[in-house]
């Protein structure tokens, strides 16, 4: 007799793990935990990118500080070539102007510039030296007065009678700039002098190219 033996092989398919349901507590965790990781992604990406932006916005400035230095040097260049080279070209040749190719023309004149200095005691040296020499209408004076709160009526008095009520006003001179450097080069093209110790004078050429 012949004994026959049969097998019987059972396929097994290996399915992918179940993610557990939310209907249990340990659903609920690891549901927790996929969010928890996704949101910190999220946030790695937008620093990320507010990191790059920020990168980008500081090579911008170390660009613009670059060519902001660049202009200083071109305008520093340019002021040399018209106050100093081209006047000392002309006037070798005994010339304060000339015409160039493309019929622009070229003049050098003198600039002035005329300022009251900082420092208090020239300060106020310049102003007794223009009330010496009779031009003291040329002083702006200023007057200030402070006042406390719920003295709005006071504040519209006239200073005097602020003074005979115990404040104190505080008096500021000054003298603009324009009108200083306008009775500058009308003295010095008058052969009259200004002191300089009194006052923050210069005369320089400046080349002027009238364009066509």
């Amino acid at each position: 007799m012949v004994n026959k033996i049969k097998y019987t092989q059972n396929s097994q398919v290996n399915e992918p793990p179940a993610f557990p349901t939310t209907s249990t507590a340990g659903g609920s965790q690891v549901r927790d935990m996929m969010l928890n990781d996704s949101t910190d992604l999220l946030d790695n990406v937008e620093i990320t990118t507010i990191a790059a932006e920020c990168v980008k916005l500081k090579k911008k400035e170390d660009e613009i500080a670059a060519i902001e230095e660049q202009l200083k040097t071109k305008k520093a260049e340019a002021d040399d070539i018209s106050s100093r080279v081209i006047p000392e070209l002309l006037a070798e040749q005994g010339l304060t102007e000339i015409k160039l190719a493309d019929n622009s023309k070229v003049t050098v004149k003198k600039e002035f510039r005329a300022t009251l200095p900082k420092d208090d005691v020239r300060r106020e040296a310049a102003y007794k030296w223009l009330r010496d020499q009779g031009l003291g209408d040329i002083i702006k004076n200023n007057v200030f007065v402070t006042f406390g709160k719920g003295e709005d009526d006071k504040a519209k008095q006239l200073l005097d009678l602020a003074a005979e009520n115990g404040f104190e006003p505080q008096q500021k001179s000054d003298v603009a700039w324009n009108t200083l450097t306008a009775l500058y080069q009308e003295r010095v093209q008058a052969g009259l002098d200004m002191p300089s110790d009194c006052f923050s004078l210069w005369i320089k050429d400046k080349t002027k190219i009238s364009r066509k």
